[in-house]
């Protein structure tokens, strides 16, 4: 197998019409594993451009979970493990990213989200080849679980644990 006969590229070749050894792909062929058909989930951004305002993916509690493993490995150096802005490297001289718990983020479309994460902002470097599609959706619906839990209220809580709460 090691002296096989076979066309490298860029080569010539007696038996096509071109000469060429390498062929030009059919029109309209796509490569294996590159087929997008689901433009939100890839791109977070709708038909009309406008950026979705709630994440096209289902959650579950293993999503959560693995958002919140990818949250902790990319986002909490920066913005802290809860999300407050108060990461590791702000205690080495970098400038201080925006906390998630400010209305403005909490307000913000998770398509947007999305966006930030895989094109980067300001200071915050894009993401779009560290983090898969997949595991920036799960760390936006961990995000999310985050935002809540800072900015929960009394009808957040389950009415049969709301007995067991202490008062303040």
């Amino acid at each position: 197998m090691d002296h096989q006969e076979k066309y490298l590229p860029y080569a010539a070749s007696p038996i096509s019409p071109d000469g060429a050894a390498m062929r030009t792909p059919p029109e309209g062929t796509v490569a294996r594993g590159m087929l997008f058909e689901n433009g939100v989930y890839y791109t977070g951004v709708d038909s009309l451009g406008d950026t979705v305002k709630t994440m096209p993916v289902e959650i579950t509690m293993p999503l959560l979970h693995r958002g919140q493993e990818r949250f902790n490995i990319y986002c909490s150096p920066c913005h802290g493990r809860v999300g407050d802005g108060k990461g590791i490297v702000v205690t080495r001289g970098l400038l201080p990213p925006p906390t998630f718990h400010s209305d403005r983020i909490r307000q913000m479309p998770d398509g947007g989200i999305f966006g930030v994460i895989t094109n980067g902002v300001r200071n915050m470097p894009p993401y779009k080849y560290q983090i898969p599609v997949d595991d920036r959706w799960a760390i936006i619906s961990y995000l999310r679980a985050l935002q809540r839990s800072h900015n929960a209220t009394l009808d957040d809580v389950p009415i049969e644990q709301r007995s067991q709460l202490q008062k303040p």
